[in-house]
């Protein structure tokens, strides 16, 4: 890892790396983001064809396309972009992370270029992507606002970043802290801070502060009868994902 400033909270991080070899196992510690993932991929894929015109029916509809998953963890979206044909940067501050993720993509005969590093170091290195993927991250990190500039940077002008994150209120509370962590034990007690949680609004205030333009926002609202995540118009109280542009002057 670089030098350069960043803003990684090293017990975050330490957080992550204890569960990294459960990175690929539908029934572990990470079973709610495979829960999730149909649902996340769904947006994520339709966001980048409308906007790089790509027909999502072709064989590789993103080759051409240089895709950043910063906080990558053990690969969850990094592996389907690449079979999309985009040329894939995965980068993650838990090294542990990287190593599980490197041995899941040989084995998946993928070519992705995983990186122990954060975002402020490809950043000062230079590094620009077409899209920058930015998963449940933001909530993690210590310095927000700093973060996003960092995500910003490693934007092309005209480029994409697709953000998730968790809504702060008494529902969110309730339902990924409580109900996650202590009720359906999804995830060891402790993996979320509710006051690290951030609102839509403010969200789109830090992003707007980082130089991008929001131009989409929506819910993943989870059915506890159809036991699936679904994409929602309206419903942010709890999992929501935005996307922003770099304007291109």
């Amino acid at each position: 890892m670089t030098a350069a400033t960043s803003t990684v909270d090293p017990a975050e991080i330490a957080k992550f790396e204890a569960m990294a070899a459960e990175w690929w196992d539908p029934e572990g510690k990470f079973r709610p983001l495979h829960m999730l993932n149909p649902c996340r991929l769904d947006y994520i894929t339709g966001q980048i064809a409308a906007e790089f015109g790509r027909d999502l029916s072709g064989e590789r509809p993103f080759a051409g396309l240089r895709i950043l998953d910063i906080g990558c963890g053990g690969g969850l979206l990094c592996e389907p972009m690449a079979r999309l044909g985009g040329s894939v940067v995965g980068a993650d501050a838990a090294e542990r992370n990287i190593a599980v993720a490197r041995i899941h993509a040989a084995q998946s005969g993928l070519e992705i270029d995983y990186r122990h590093t954060t975002a402020e170091a490809l950043a000062a290195a230079g590094e620009t992507f077409d899209v920058v993927l930015n998963m449940e991250v933001v909530e993690h990190v210590a310095d927000p606002a700093g973060y996003l500039a960092a995500c910003r940077d490693l934007l092309k002008p005209g480029g994409l970043m697709i953000c998730s994150t968790i809504n702060r209120n008494p529902k969110s509370f309730a339902l990924a802290i409580v109900g996650a962590e202590y009720v359906m034990r999804w995830l060891p007690k402790g993996t979320h801070d509710w006051r690290r949680f951030i609102t839509p609004d403010e969200l789109y205030g830090l992003l707007r502060g980082a130089g991008l333009d929001q131009v989409d926002r929506k819910g993943f609202v989870f059915n506890p009868v159809t036991w699936r995540w679904r994409i929602s118009d309206r419903d942010l109280s709890v999992n929501y994902v935005t996307t922003s542009l770099r304007p291109r002057g």
